[in-house]
């Protein structure tokens, strides 16, 4: 098993990553045989090649025959009298090797993928067994991932939660812009939808959650109080957005 950090982007979209792997692989110099150059296994003379030995015992049931793997050859059903200086007869060595990870768009946390015949070679140049590959997703400075969709926190001045305002957001395709209506409230969400995480199976993405947080100014000088505690006469003077009305002469939006 072989951990693999991707970034958010990586996980969304897919992308090839190059992994340096340390695995047993066939030995080169007896080409998994066992057997130093020149010479050959030969067949186990206790098993005679079938790589297991029977015992008879007796009990008060009868006669009861058991089977084991051979102590000799160790099951093979053969023996290496001169073994391979390069790997001491095993027919293998560990090598690192350089492979490429093909993942997939939409992939999360935990997910594995199998990479078929790459991993360890089995004793006596046995066939190859299976890597894995776990994907293991580092966090973002902006988003929070939930399935396939993404969630980020806008934090505006109170006075742009009442009379509306754009926010430039980066998102994973590039800037977007967020329109924020009047009378948003601290705690309210706009979703951009097909802005999240590709679903791993099946088509199209998840959706961008954007939180809205309204921020209440903590301290007011005196002529900040001023034009806040005007603002309530103010804007009924005023009447809707964007009119005008001679009452609303004097009055400003702080």
């Amino acid at each position: 098993m072989i951990r693999l950090e991707i970034s958010l982007d990586e996980a969304a979209f897919g992308t090839t990553k190059d992994i340096q792997v340390d695995t047993a692989v066939v030995c080169t110099t007896c080409s998994g045989e066992g057997a130093a150059p020149g010479t050959s296994a030969q067949t186990c003379d206790m098993c005679r090649g079938r790589g297991e030995v029977s015992q008879v015992t007796r009990s008060f049931l009868g006669q009861v025959m058991t089977s084991r793997p051979c102590p000799q050859c160790q099951g093979f059903g053969t023996v290496v009298p001169t073994p391979c200086p390069e790997c001491a007869g095993d027919g293998r060595v560990r090598s690192r090797r350089t492979l490429t990870v093909k993942i997939p768009a939409g992939v999360d946390n935990g997910t594995r993928i199998q990479l078929a015949g790459e991993g360890e070679v089995g004793p006596g140049g046995g066939p190859a067994g299976d890597l894995y590959v776990e994907i293991h997703e580092t966090p973002h400075e902006t988003f929070q991932r939930r399935g396939d969709d993404l969630h980020c926190t806008v934090t505006i001045p109170m006075t742009a939660g009442a009379l509306g305002t754009k926010v430039l957001l980066q998102t994973l395709d590039g800037v977007e812009e967020v329109d924020i209506r009047p009378g948003t409230q601290s705690g309210q969400s706009i979703p951009l939808h097909g802005r999240g995480v590709t679903h791993l199976r099946g088509n199209g993405r998840g959706d961008l959650i954007v939180h809205v947080e309204v921020q209440t100014p903590g301290k007011l000088d005196a002529e900040q109080e001023r034009l806040l505690r005007s603002w309530p006469s103010c804007a009924a003077r005023s009447g809707p957005r964007g009119s005008s009305s001679r009452g609303s002469r004097g009055c400003s939006r702080g």
